[in-house]
Order: structure tokens, then C-alpha cells, then sequence
């Protein structure tokens, strides 16, 4: 198993999950092999194409077009099998059936309807987790599976820079993660 470096996503103007926030919220996930994993708001589907490698079942949900497209390309230049869904969650959500591991990249400023809906088909000691820049929605989202009665609840405050040739620092935006295991 390798780890997809940024370089090699193909990409455009749709948000992408930078290497250490991806391979940190793939570790916080816990994904393996016998998961079926759903990615919503998948942007370029670089944790969707991670998660698929790592050997789950992967559903990714992205309402752009060019989200979508991206995706697709991901998929079939970097050997992944994944399911798209265009559409926006929570209505997109309605084909799948149920999984035990699930990301929100993006939520549409529909957070609280999205963790409704994903809590329903989301197993029992399955896995939700979440990135945001916005630190109150990550609060919010930390507040709603504390009402859910989540156990291990973690939010982590990510910050990484890159030295670029110059030598000079490059920081990429600071994210916030959080994750909880449904009851």
C-alpha cells in the first residue's frame, strides 16, 4: 500500500484534502479493507481514491460537475473503484444504503441535516468524521455527537507548512478533525 502524494491528483478549482490532512482522517477512520466507506462533499475524491486503495467499499458524494469529474479521473488514474454519486447531500444520500465508516469534507451549511441522515444508515460502533476551517462547525459538529451520545469524540487542530525550494515556509490552511464512534 502507498500513500498518493498531492502531485499526483488531478485538479482544479474544487477543494482537495492535503496529504496530512488525508492520510491523518484515513487514520482516524481506522479504514481497512472490510469497510464501506462514504465520502460527502468529495471534491477531487483524494480521500475517496485513498480509502479505496486502503481496500474499502467507497461511495462519494460531490455536487459539482467538475467535483465529479475530477473524481472519475482520480479514480481511473490512480486504479481506484469507487461509486459516485452527484448530487448534495443529504438528499444525494438516498442510494446508499448503510456503511460504518463516513467523512464530511463539505456540508453545504447543511450539517445538522447531513449527520441526521448519515447517523440513520451509519452501523452501530461506525465511524463519523469531519474536517472544517470554520471552528464553529466544528464545534457544532462536536456538539451534535455529543447529543447522539458518540463515544471517543477527538478534535484535532491541524497546521502544516511546507519548506519550499527558497527555503521559505508555505502554510497550508489550518484544519480542524473530528471524529466520533456512533453508539
Amino acid at each position: 500500500m502507498r500513500w498518493i502524494r498531492d502531485e499526483e491528483f488531478a485538479r482544479g478549482t474544487v477543494p482537495m484534502s492535503k496529504f496530512d490532512i488525508r492520510v491523518i482522517a484515513l487514520a482516524l477512520l481506522d479504514i481497512s479493507a472490510e469497510d464501506i466507506f462514504l465520502d460527502i462533499g468529495a471534491g477531487t475524491g483524494s480521500l475517496s481514491v485513498q480509502a479505496s486503495l486502503l481496500g474499502a467499499e467507497v461511495y462519494a458524494v460531490e455536487k459539482e460537475p467538475e467535483g465529479v469529474e475530477l473524481i472519475r479521473k482520480n479514480a481511473i488514474k490512480l486504479g481506484a473503484e469507487i461509486s459516485i454519486i452527484q448530487g448534495t447531500a443529504p438528499e444525494a444520500l438516498d442510494s446508499v444504503k448503510s456503511f460504518n465508516k463516513c467523512f464530511i469534507g463539505g456540508s453545504g451549511g447543511k450539517l445538522i441535516q447531513i449527520v441526521d441522515e448519515t447517523d440513520k444508515k451509519l452501523s452501530s460502533g461506525g465511524i463519523l468524521a469531519a474536517s472544517f476551517i470554520v471552528p464553529d462547525n466544528m464545534v457544532e459538529l462536536r456538539r451534535i455527537l455529543m447529543e447522539k451520545k458518540y463515544s471517543g469524540i477527538e478534535a484535532k487542530l491541524i497546521q502544516s507548512s511546507i519548506i519550499e525550494g527558497t527555503g521559505l515556509m508555505k502554510a497550508n490552511n489550518p484544519i480542524f478533525l473530528i471524529r466520533g464512534k456512533k453508539p
